[in-house]
């Protein structure tokens, strides 16, 4: 266990470990010249005092996203005397449309925002505000179906639009889930017309280059060599082109390194930083799924747990399960929490969106297994998803609690 003292001497793997953190935008994105240049499109309006059209960004983890749009909101800040203003926001944190409004408020008026106004005061200060001097209000919601009232979020700063005479609010959206908009009230989603703009995961030789010019600022020279860069960049593509991932598994293996007081990044350093990583991902993937998704995922795990009542399905390794009985299962859990039960139309959306994230796998049985079906198992352990779901959905130390509902 090293000591303070220890940690305070200069390391001898790194060199600015801040280039390795997914938060980090370098000076030049490689690979994703396409995307910011159709990030940029949809901004140029507001540039010239237009208003512009709504755009939504889709892709994977990792794909770029986030860090696309901030390197052109930073190259529009460097633009002067324009009458666009940017707020960037991170719907992770500000999850409702008060929060975001206020955030909003905060960026450009912060004295007014620390005054406890409500929502409606929030907005009518924002639209005069916009329309003072026909300014282009242009909101990042980066992550944005986490918001828990999208709907009234999305027609609040659409309605702007309408009440104010000169100037006007342009939304860019950025969600993992391409399908998020099908959550939308018909009404929210006719008050939106936008572009759309997906990014594609990275492939193996792209990670290995974006990770490659990461090192050489992040490392001290001859710290990790080509064949664990290469290592890194197959296996974080095979996790579906996720250049976060390989930045976390790049970082945590010169961790394991230097608490080893070791010369260099080994292979070896590699895989027990792999195994941390995918750990690390999945299960904070899990806490940030919609509430439906989370007690559909926990119905698998209690399935998976007990083997199912078609027990000839598991062969000692996995668990198949079938969909009628995982449908089955979550329907008695959602009315046992007194929640709205959501048609099998829905269940197979929620499934469609698991397997997309990686949770699950499912396939068709064809003829022979109690007629057509689908088969489904999880692609991680049960026992650490159920811990992870238990305390989310039921909260600390509420055993009991569980155990009823697994017995639903």
């Amino acid at each position: 266990m090293p000591t303070l003292s220890d940690l305070l001497v200069e390391s001898k793997i790194f060199a600015e470990r801040a280039v390795l953190s997914p938060h980090y935008v370098p000076e030049k994105l490689q690979f994703r010249d396409k995307e910011i240049n159709g990030i940029e499109k949809n901004i140029a309006p507001a540039l010239k005092g237009e208003k512009g059209r709504n755009l939504f960004i889709y892709g994977k983890t990792g794909t770029g996203k986030t860090s696309c749009t901030k390197y052109v909101i930073e190259e529009v800040n460097k633009i002067p005397n324009t009458r666009s203003k940017i707020s960037y926001v991170n719907c992770r944190i500000y999850n409702s449309r008060f929060r975001v409004l206020n955030k909003i408020i905060s960026d450009h008026i912060p004295t007014y925002a620390k005054r406890g106004y409500g929502a409606v005061d929030l907005y009518e200060k924002l639209a005069s505000w916009i329309e003072e001097d026909n300014k282009i209000l242009v909101v990042v919601l980066d992550e944005i179906d986490v918001v828990k009232d999208l709907d009234d979020l999305i027609y609040t700063l659409t309605r702007i639009n309408s009440d104010i005479k000169a100037g006007g609010v342009s939304i860019i959206g950025i969600s993992n889930k391409i399908s998020f908009k099908e959550d939308l009230d018909p009404r929210s989603l006719s008050a939106l017309y936008e572009n759309e703009l997906v990014f594609a995961p990275y492939n193996a030789n792209e990670i290995y280059a974006i990770i490659k010019d990461r090192v050489e600022k992040g490392f001290k020279p001859h710290i990790v060599d080509d064949e664990v860069l290469r290592f890194i960049a197959a296996s974080s593509a095979k996790e579906g082109g996720d250049a976060r991932f390989s930045l976390t598994v790049l970082s945590k293996a010169g961790e394991l390194a230097e608490d080893e007081n070791g010369t260099s990044v080994t292979i070896g350093e590699v895989q027990r930083a792999l195994k941390i990583a995918e750990s690390e991902v999945v299960y904070d993937l899990i806490s940030t799924l919609p509430e439906h998704q989370k007690l559909l995922l926990y119905s698998l795990a209690v399935l998976s747990s007990s083997g199912g009542t078609y027990k000839k399905l598991t062969d000692g390794v996995d668990t198949y399960l079938f969909s009628g009985e995982v449908y089955s299962r979550y329907k008695s859990m959602a009315e046992s929490m007194h929640r709205e039960c959501k048609s099998e139309r829905w269940y197979r959306k929620y499934l469609s969106e698991l397997e997309m994230q990686g949770l699950i796998l499912s396939y068709e049985s064809g003829k022979g297994i109690r007629g057509h079906t689908k088969l489904i198992k999880l692609l991680y352990p049960n026992k650490k998803i159920k811990e992870v779901l238990e305390k989310d959905l039921f909260g600390e130390r509420n055993e009991a609690k569980a155990e009823r509902f697994e017995n639903a």
